[in-house]
C-alpha cells in the first residue's frame, strides 16, 4: 500500500507530465474545499472557475471538488505545496494550524454580523494574515464567508448551562475548545459528514453550525431546535498553490488575481444575503428558533479573547481593527 507521500509524489509528477503534455492547450486546474455543493464557499469557487475560464478564453479551466473529495484540508494543503493541486478555499481554523493569527477570525462576540465581519477582511492585519501564508508554499489571494456560528440541538437550549457535559460538534481548533469548554460542553471534533447519523444516534447532542451547512445538509431534520448564538464568525481564505503559481506568466498572474477579487466582493454580498435567506429556510423546513438568554454565553467571551490576543500580537491587532469597524 502507498504511503501519503508516494502518493502525494504520483499526483506532483502526473500533474507535471499534463502540463509538458498539453502545452498551450487548455489547462484544467483543481480547486477543493469541504463544503457541500450547496454552500457559499462552493458557489464562490464555481465563480472562480467560470470567471477564469471566459478570461482566460478558455486556456484555464477549473474543476472544483467540494466535500473534501481531494482530501482534508490538511491533506489539500500538503497536494497545494507539492504543486498537484492549484486553488483551495479553507477555513481559518485549518489554516491556523500553520498560521496562528487566523485565529482572530475565532475570537468570539467580535462581529456583530457577516455584514460586519467582511469589512473586517480589508483590515491590515487580515491583509498581513494572507501574506504569511507564503512561507508555507501557499498564496492567500483573499477571503469568503459562511454564516455567523449558532447552536443547533436535539433539545431546547435556552442558555448555557443547557449545554453543560453535552457533546457538541465543533471545529477542531483550540479556540473553538476553548470556547465550548467554558460554556460547561464537550467539544466533539467530526467531519460534515457524519453529523447526521450521529445526532441520530444521540452521540451528539449539539451542533456549532452556520446556516449554510445547516441547511445544505439539512442537520435540523435530526436536531430541530436553534439557538441564534452568533458567537463567531466563520471564514475561509482563497488560496492558489505558490509552486504552480510561480510557472504561471504575469498576465495569467495578474488575471488571475482579478478574478479572485471579483469572486471575493461577489461572494462578500452572496454571504451577507445567504445569512437571512438560509435562516427563513431553516424555519420553513422545521427549525426551532428557541427563545435564549444569549448574556449567558457572552459572558465567558472576554476571557477567552484577552488569552488569544495575549499570545500573538497579530491577533490583538486584528481585534482592535475589527472591532472598530
Amino acid at each position: 500500500m502507498m504511503t501519503f507521500a508516494q502518493t502525494l509524489r504520483g499526483l506532483a509528477a502526473a500533474f507535471a507530465f499534463t502540463a509538458v503534455a498539453s502545452g498551450a492547450s487548455a489547462q484544467t486546474l483543481k480547486l477543493g474545499h469541504i463544503t457541500p455543493p450547496t454552500h457559499v464557499w462552493h458557489q464562490v469557487s464555481e465563480k472562480i472557475a467560470t470567471d477564469l475560464e471566459k478570461a482566460s478564453g478558455g486556456k484555464m479551466k477549473v474543476a472544483v471538488s467540494p466535500l473534501q473529495k481531494l482530501g482534508n484540508e490538511a491533506q489539500m494543503i500538503n497536494l497545494m505545496q507539492a504543486g498537484a493541486q492549484q486553488l483551495g478555499v479553507f477555513t481559518v481554523g485549518g489554516l491556523s494550524n500553520r498560521e496562528e493569527s487566523f485565529l482572530a477570525w475565532s475570537l468570539p462576540y467580535v462581529f456583530k454580523d457577516v455584514a460586519h465581519a467582511t469589512r473586517a477582511a480589508s483590515t491590515p492585519a487580515a491583509k498581513e494574515m494572507l501574506k504569511r501564508l507564503d512561507q508555507h508554499g501557499l498564496v492567500g489571494l483573499g477571503y469568503t464567508f459562511a454564516g455567523m456560528r449558532h447552536v443547533l440541538s436535539l433539545q431546547p437550549v435556552a442558555s448555557a448551562k443547557d449545554l453543560a457535559n453535552k457533546k457538541v460538534r465543533s471545529f477542531p481548533s483550540p479556540i473553538y475548545n476553548d470556547w465550548w469548554n467554558a460554556n460547561g460542553a464537550a467539544p466533539t471534533a467530526m467531519p460534515l459528514s457524519e453529523v447526521a447519523p450521529s445526532l441520530t444516534t444521540k452521540l451528539l447532542d449539539a451542533v456549532d453550525v452556520d446556516l449554510d451547512a445547516l441547511v445544505g445538509l439539512k442537520f435540523h431534520q435530526q436536531a430541530p431546535n436553534l439557538t441564534l448564538t452568533n458567537h463567531m464568525a466563520f471564514p475561509a481564505v482563497i488560496v492558489v498553490s505558490k509552486k504552480w503559481l510561480a510557472t504561471r506568466s504575469e498576465a495569467e498572474r495578474a488575471m488571475l488575481i482579478k478574478v479572485v477579487a471579483d469572486a471575493e466582493q461577489w461572494g462578500f454580498k452572496t454571504a451577507i444575503d445567504a445569512d437571512a435567506s438560509n435562516l427563513v429556510k431553516a424555519k420553513a423546513d422545521g427549525a426551532q428558533v428557541v427563545n435564549a438568554d444569549i448574556a449567558s454565553f457572552q459572558k465567558v467571551a472576554g476571557p477567552i479573547r484577552d488569552k488569544y490576543t495575549a499570545k500573538n500580537p497579530l491577533i490583538a491587532d486584528f481585534y482592535k481593527q475589527a472591532k472598530g469597524l
